[in-house]
């Protein structure tokens, strides 16, 4: 493994956080462990070389490379459920009274490889039925990592990731593929979701304000300020009555922050 010096160790953490808002102050031995590898295999001989092409050069394809192994992306159906109870029980029932365009504005910001917005289509298909073909339910999903975009737009997942799932939404969701165990979204599902890449920290221009934001377990890599800054972002791109979901392990400034607290992880903008 290479040694990453504190003098590298700084400028690769302050040029991350200045340009994709993660903070990896704290994490010297992963950086190490999960990138000497791969500068290695680069040809480069240190991190110092590695570090001074990377700020110098900003080549996307060796950034998203860097920040592929630098962020971690484990996500399954149906993960903090609560959330999506919630979101069935009591944000759809509102939108559907309550938008006379019959178009729901959702957004998974930071959706990994396509298990949530993949659920929240399913929820939503669930819940409309056969009136689903009168409304414009396809949710944006946006993520920085190319590597899960792919794996989002491929949409094929092991039964693993469908553990939290019943059998009736796997059968009637999903089809099984040749390999043992794999299985793919159904079409219609499928094609429900646009993706595309965002970082979360440009200004967000998106045409329609937003019904709800789903922004789960993504501010775990950023720091107080960014994160004060990213939920100002979000409000202003709420609608209102809108909503602002996050990971349960996260936390909002309750002072700061113009967003109504509901519940745990779970707010509004009245």
């Amino acid at each position: 493994m290479l040694t990453l010096s504190q003098q590298d160790f700084t400028r690769l953490v302050q040029f991350v956080k200045k340009n994709y808002g993660i903070d990896l102050s704290k994490k010297m031995q992963l950086i190490m462990g999960r990138l000497s590898n791969t500068i290695i295999s680069m040809g480069y001989t240190s991190f110092t070389d590695y570090i001074d092409q990377i700020t110098s050069s900003r080549n996307p394809a060796d950034l998203e490379v860097m920040l592929n192994k630098l962020t971690t992306n484990y996500t399954y159906f149906m993960r903090e459920e609560a959330h999506f109870n919630f979101f069935r029980d009591t944000i759809l029932p509102y939108l559907l009274a309550t938008k006379k365009n019959k178009v729901l504005s959702i957004w998974s910001a930071g959706c990994s490889s396509g298990e949530e917005p993949y659920t929240i289509s399913m929820i939503i298909k669930e819940t409309l039925g056969a009136q689903a073909a009168l409304w414009d339910t396809r949710v944006l999903a946006t993520d920085i990592s190319q590597n899960a975009l792919r794996a989002a737009k491929e949409a094929v997942y092991d039964e693993d990731s469908l553990k939290n799932l019943s059998p009736a939404w796997i059968s009637k969701y999903f089809v099984k593929t040749a390999e043992k165990g794999i299985y793919a979204v159904a079409p219609s599902i499928k094609s429900n979701v646009i993706f595309q890449t965002f970082n979360l920290m440009d200004p967000i221009r998106f045409r329609l304000k937003f019904d709800v934001i789903f922004c789960r377990n993504v501010m775990i890599y950023f720091d107080q300020n960014t994160k004060d800054a990213l939920i100002q972002r979000f409000y202003d791109a709420t609608a209102p009555g809108g909503y602002l979901l996050i990971g349960h392990s996260e936390t909002i400034n309750k002072e700061k922050t113009p967003y109504k607290y509901l519940m745990p992880a779970t707010y509004r903008k009245e």
